[in-house]
């Protein structure tokens, strides 16, 4: 089973456990409302990897324009059905259906988590190509070394390698793609919200 096939088969089940992980994750939070400062009204921004549609929904409760953008067809269906009122479009990150310089920022929440660190330069030459000059990408990613497999999420049979990478793996690669890190923040895990992992977050803006 590939990635997609996975969360096609767990769309509904990771729905109804992460559609409002946000309310249990402060931090989340403040560095989204962060986010939305810089690119409320300024233009459209895309949620990548966006899950069943709960950081596009929290942004677009900021103001911002959000499209979220998703591998999986049906976590499509389900972020929709869940957020009527947003755009969601079936898509990959590394090939996306977006004009040049079109988008004012990227949030990449735990969307790179199935990438090995030699695939991080096509990925992010992508999201330079998308972004324009002087807008933002927002990543979040475990840290560490570690590879997880799973065969269940949730309950739902699956098989995926979930990759943790280290902040300066990911930062180098955001610089190296024309990216300027301005911000990072790395934080303990939420206990009992949350798979047991640290976490990092990295705010860019390109160049």
């Amino acid at each position: 089973m590939n990635i997609r096939g996975s969360y096609d088969s767990a769309a509904e089940a990771y729905a109804a456990h992460l559609a409002n992980e946000l309310e249990r994750k402060p931090l989340d939070r403040h560095l989204l409302n962060r986010f939305a400062e810089d690119t409320r009204g300024q233009g459209r921004v895309a949620d990548l990897g966006c899950g069943p549609g709960h950081v596009a929904r929290y942004l677009h409760d900021q103001g911002v324009d959000t499209v979220g953008i998703d591998l999986s067809p049906n976590m499509i269906g389900v972020a929709a059905r869940l957020n009527p009122n947003l755009d969601f479009r079936i898509g990959d990150m590394r090939r996306l259906d977006v004009p040049d310089s079109s988008l004012k920022g990227i949030v990449a929440f735990y969307a790179i988590v199935h990438f090995e660190r030699e695939e991080f330069g096509g990925v992010m030459s992508e999201w330079r190509r998308v972004v324009e000059p002087g807008g933002l990408v927002l990543v979040a990613f475990h840290t560490g070394d570690d590879i997880v497999h799973v065969d269940d999420l949730f309950g739902v049979p699956v098989s995926l390698d979930f990759h943790f990478h280290t902040a300066a793996t990911v930062a180098g690669a955001l610089e190296r793609a024309d990216f300027t890190v301005i911000e990072r923040v790395e934080r303990s895990p939420y206990e009992g919200a949350e798979y047991p992992s640290r976490r990092c977050y990295l705010l860019a803006r390109r160049r």
